[in-house]
């Protein structure tokens, strides 16, 4: 991908986004000797980074497209995304989710009028069943080159909001969200490191690379929800680049996301999500070099009691 094609999906989205903060974390600086700042999409109006890649998807659609009404699949953050620009655009949404994502994302996504098709327990059987709809036109939530420019548009602001950026930490999944941010960010700076994060119990872009291609994996519960999902059966874009820009992948265990969430809400007065957590809950551990310029995105806030109660 081209820089021009973040730049062409950040004017398309500028009215649909915010353009979030990255604020700096004293506590995290102090506790790790690096200098920490926090991208925080947890301002985005749907609460996560996913309304980027969904509007500039939804947006570049033709009239033909959109008047067939928009389905997806999703661990929650990119239906909700998908489901709030459909309704700002005036077009029917389907979301198809499994039944590992909470109640919280459920109901947002009934508040925002899409209709909610609940099926299996896996992203992947989720999957299936939305490209079993008949006249539909699919959002994929992150190996679409669409999606994966407006998350990249991301990248754009850390370079504008942190320009001396040496080490940008990403919560790792699909690996829509690394592919973009990554990719714009080496062809702005090549120098700066790119880090994956993904969760132990779902750790699919992470064992795909480790085996040297797409494999399939048994989701199991954690409190980083938004991190479970398969790469597709015909993943064409984000294994391959996802290689290509990540300089390193790690892990992380519940117990560090637990501790990533209670870090945000006591430091920083913030409740976010395990998934957003999971880079914080990673470095509160690590031991950066003295100086180094830190960006930690905090991918979203969508977050239910139940997670809560679990901590």
């Amino acid at each position: 991908m081209q820089l021009q094609q973040f730049y062409r999906a950040k004017q398309r989205i500028d009215s649909l986004i915010e353009k979030t903060r990255c604020i700096y974390s004293d506590a995290l600086s102090k506790k790790t000797g690096a200098n920490v700042y926090l991208k925080l999409e947890t301002e985005q109006p749907t609460g996560a980074f996913k309304l980027r890649g969904a509007a500039n998807k939804i947006k570049g659609l033709t009239e033909l497209e959109k008047a067939k009404g928009v389905a997806t699949f999703s661990t929650g953050n990119h239906g909700i995304a998908v489901a709030y620009v459909a309704r700002e655009e005036g077009i029917p949404a389907t979301i198809c989710i499994s039944e590992r994502v909470p109640d919280v994302k459920k109901k947002r996504l009934e508040e925002l009028g899409a209709r909610v098709v609940v099926t299996g327990t896996s992203q992947d059987e989720a999957e299936r069943y939305c490209y079993s709809l008949p006249e539909v036109t699919v959002v994929p939530p992150f190996d679409d080159e669409a999606v994966i420019a407006g998350q990249g548009t991301i990248g754009i602001e850390i370079m504008e909001q942190c320009p001396s950026v040496d080490h940008v930490l990403v919560p790792l999944s699909g690996g829509g969200l690394m592919s973009g941010v990554g990719t714009c960010l080496k062809k702005i700076n090549e120098a700066i490191k790119v880090t994956g994060v993904s969760v132990e119990g779902g750790a699919v872009m992470h064992e795909s690379i480790e085996r040297g291609g797409p494999v399939t994996l048994p989701e199991k519960d954690t409190l980083a929800d938004s991190l479970l999902g398969g790469l597709g059966k015909e993943n064409t874009l984000t294994y391959e680049m996802t290689k290509q820009v990540m300089d390193e992948s790690v892990l992380v265990g519940e117990r560090q996301i637990g501790n990533g969430i209670e870090f945000m809400l006591d430091r920083h007065k913030m409740l976010v999500e395990g998934a957003a957590a999971s880079g914080v809950g990673w470095i509160l551990e690590e031991r950066l070099p003295k100086g180094e310029n830190v960006v930690i995105l905090i991918t979203g806030n969508n977050i239910g009691a139940e997670v809560l109660k679990q901590l």
